[in-house]
């Protein structure tokens, strides 16, 4: 028997809405088809050697910066004590970030920016700014495993967003809001776990400074970060590669002038001998540990320089936040850091939270 067309149901509201969106969802195969698409686009639109030295500048990020964290707990480890000698290797290697200038100034076409006195005054308040955030850091390796180091030292996104809306006026999303909370949630855990979490030998009272002082390198660090881009912003007018090369390659200069003053005054050169005859490993060891403790940092720079004006500071976002757990990773297997459950909570907070400060400060890059 016939039925009456009249008398068919009608078809739920917006059901056909539904089903159109349905059939446009594109599949799996299809969208893993136009990543691919894209992704060779991306590839071809530049030349091979843009690939290579983002590739070795990633790799740069990648390793330099682990390596110096895992050095710069080595030298504790191994008999080294003063916090002097370690942050004055940082910033030894500082000549590393003029070698590329040469080139750029013999055979491109940059040319040195003039130096004023108001430019010399910056740079030598950041250069004493970054040997004080450099003994602070050095304060904290004495005391806290490297791991915990690592991701206290990841608080310095919190502090350079609030630092760079007060000081340089820059937006805060709700996503950046988010990544402060979540970050600092990583660090309380951390201070929670304190017991549990430390080398043989450090009292509590060591402890608690180590944490202390990471945490205020932390701040200095996002305060030199944003006084930084006020220099930029209203001095230089400009930001190129090679300004950036050069600020840098200044206020190193200036740091390492002030971090040797410190170790005259303090005796440190004096010490080295006494600490090089008495360092695990001996005398070879000790200048190989603060020798590769002045190049890696100085590699570190000059590969989170160089991503961030090859690609983004969305890049250069996702690569400080892999190298967290590289160097956590790295502490546990090389110097058999402690690794605890609340550490490794503290680690996906702490990557959780850059990534979403990634993805709220590439949605405020697509708006602008």
């Amino acid at each position: 028997m016939d039925i009456d067309s009249s008398q068919q149901p009608n078809p739920l509201p917006g059901s056909e809405s539904i089903a159109e969106a349905a059939a446009s969802t594109p599949s799996l195969r299809e969208r893993i088809s136009e990543l691919t698409k894209w992704a060779w686009e991306t590839y071809r639109s530049y030349p091979l050697s843009y690939w290579v030295l983002l590739s070795l500048s990633t790799a740069c990020m990648l390793i330099a910066f682990p390596a110096s964290s895992i050095l710069s707990r080595l030298y504790y480890s191994n008999g080294g004590t003063s916090k002097w000698i370690i942050s004055w290797a940082s910033v030894a290697g500082w000549p590393l970030s003029a070698l590329p200038l040469i080139p750029l100034y013999f055979f491109g076409k940059a040319s040195p920016t003039p130096l004023t006195l108001k430019l010399s005054l910056w740079y030598i308040a950041l250069g004493f700014l970054s040997a004080a955030d450099n003994l602070m850091y050095a304060w904290a390796y004495a005391y806290l495993p490297a791991s915990t180091a690592s991701l206290l030292a990841a608080s310095s996104l919190v502090f350079s967003s609030i630092f760079g809306y007060l000081i340089v006026k820059n937006k805060l999303n709700l996503s950046s809001i988010n990544a402060i909370a979540i970050i600092t949630a990583g660090a309380v855990i951390i201070a929670l776990d304190s017991e549990s979490d430390r080398y043989p030998g450090i009292s509590d009272s060591q402890y608690n400074l180590g944490f202390i002082w990471d945490i205020l390198g932390s701040a200095l660090h996002g305060l030199i970060f944003a006084l930084s881009e006020l220099v930029f912003v209203k001095i230089l007018g400009r930001r190129s590669f090679h300004v950036v090369l050069e600020q840098q390659v200044m206020v190193s200069s200036c740091a390492f002038l002030f971090t040797t003053v410190g170790v005259v005054v303090s005796g440190g050169f004096g010490q080295m001998r006494s600490e090089a005859r008495g360092f695990k490993g001996g005398e070879v060891s000790y200048i190989m540990v603060l020798t590769w403790a002045a190049i890696t940092f100085q590699l570190g720079v000059l590969g989170g320089t160089a991503v961030l004006f090859l690609a983004s500071t969305v890049l250069a976002g996702v690569l400080n936040a892999v190298r967290v757990p590289i160097t956590s990773i790295a502490a546990v297997i090389c110097l058999h850091d402690p690794m605890s459950g609340f550490k490794i909570l503290s680690l996906v907070l702490t990557v959780w939270g850059f990534g979403s400060y990634i993805v709220g400060h590439s949605s405020m890059g697509k708006d602008s």
